[in-house]
């Protein structure tokens, strides 16, 4: 069942699953710009006395329990709480960020989750709020590479601690078989994409995301996190393929598909609400698999209802223009995701449009290094 919380610019319908040449891309969408994308979907900027979407910024030094729920709580009240968001009884799935497997060796002297993947203590904070606001039936969902990562990252315990599901989005189940979701008109890459059932199922979708770079992407925040919504065995090249290489295709196309899958991914299934864990974590990449990755401390938490938005402010207090041009900073090997998502409709990445409450960008950016 949708909710109509998914409704955004465009109607959706169901349709086949397709992806699309870059050249046949560049075609398709030379004939639209000037018709349907423009007129039905472009953002206009807001009038005089319009309400900006508001993102909240609060300083978090560590993972102490108490902290990060007392910080937490402030920066969700800052920007109005979740009872806009939740209505009691609604099913909630929180997305969390489980990239790469215990069988990936994290940095030497840190833990993976105090460098890049989503702290299970900022999870638990999260789950505990949405439980407080109404919720019904809580999920906690990715498409993880080893069913351990569950265990090893502390979501297992704080599942059974909130009474959460998990649920393993390379898997159909609970249900018989995967479900197709349409993208809606205008999309880039991909018409529709394969889903674990769940998706559709629920009320309102969240994504707790690390703050950090991406070698492909610039940025990897909450509206990238989605790239772990589809089952792995879908998208693929080759079967023998351990990360969805379809999404980058052939190395020349990766800097223009990844970051409109990025776009598709988030106009079939929206965000409702967005938090970024940047307590601690890490710059020049998104995991030990690229040698630039260093630890960082930035001691912040970012939280909106508009992802978009989010991911702006976000990108900011990493150091970066959120609007930046394609292949420049950070987005040094890709066009820049947020832009595209910006003329599509979702929302602005421009920070002059965008409330900032609770602490500034300016006293909490921290100057990460691209990847």
């Amino acid at each position: 069942m949708s909710s109509d919380r998914e409704l955004g610019c465009c109607q959706r319908g169901q349709r086949s699953p397709q992806s699309i040449s870059r050249r046949d891309f560049l075609q398709a969408v030379g004939a639209l710009a000037a018709g349907l994308l423009v007129a039905g979907c472009q953002p206009k900027r807001p009038a005089e006395g319009a309400t900006l979407p508001q993102v909240a910024i609060a300083r978090v030094v560590n993972y102490d329990r108490a902290l990060v729920r007392k910080r937490m709580q402030a920066l969700f009240d800052s920007i109005g709480g979740l009872k806009d968001v939740i209505r009691s009884g609604d099913r909630v799935a929180i997305k969390v960020n489980l990239t790469g497997g215990t069988s990936v060796k994290p940095l030497p002297g840190v833990s993976a989750i105090e460098s890049y993947i989503t702290h299970p203590e900022v999870v638990r904070a999260l789950g505990e709020m949405v439980r407080d606001a109404g919720a019904g039936k809580l999920y906690f969902v990715e498409a993880v590479y080893e069913q351990e990562s569950w265990r090893a990252w502390g979501c297992e315990e704080v599942a059974k601690a909130l009474d959460a599901t998990l649920v393993d989005l390379n898997s159909p189940q609970p249900y018989p078989d995967f479900m197709l979701k349409s993208v809606g008109e205008g999309w880039f890459i991909y018409k529709d994409f394969f889903f674990n059932r769940i998706l559709e199922e629920i009320d309102v979708f969240i994504s707790v995301a690390k703050m950090k770079c991406h070698y492909s992407a610039g940025v990897t925040l909450a509206m990238k996190n989605l790239v772990g919504l589809v089952p792995l065995k879908n998208y693929r090249l080759e079967a023998a393929h351990t990360y969805r290489s379809a999404f980058h295709g052939a190395s020349s196309e990766t800097g223009t598909r990844l970051p409109r899958v990025i776009v598709d991914l988030n106009r079939a299934r929206p965000i409702h609400f967005a938090l970024i864990d940047g307590i601690k974590t890490t710059d020049g990449g998104e995991g030990p698999w690229i040698q630039t990755m260093a630890v960082v401390a930035p001691g912040v938490l970012i939280a909106g209802k508009n992802p978009l938005a989010t991911d702006a402010v976000a990108t900011a207090v990493m150091g970066f223009d959120p609007t930046a041009a394609p292949m420049t900073v950070p987005f040094v090997r890709s066009d820049n995701h947020l832009n595209l998502a910006r003329e599509l409709g979702l929302g602005t990445n421009r920070l002059e449009e965008i409330k900032v409450v609770g602490a500034s960008i300016e006293d909490v950016r921290y100057r990460f290094k691209p990847a």
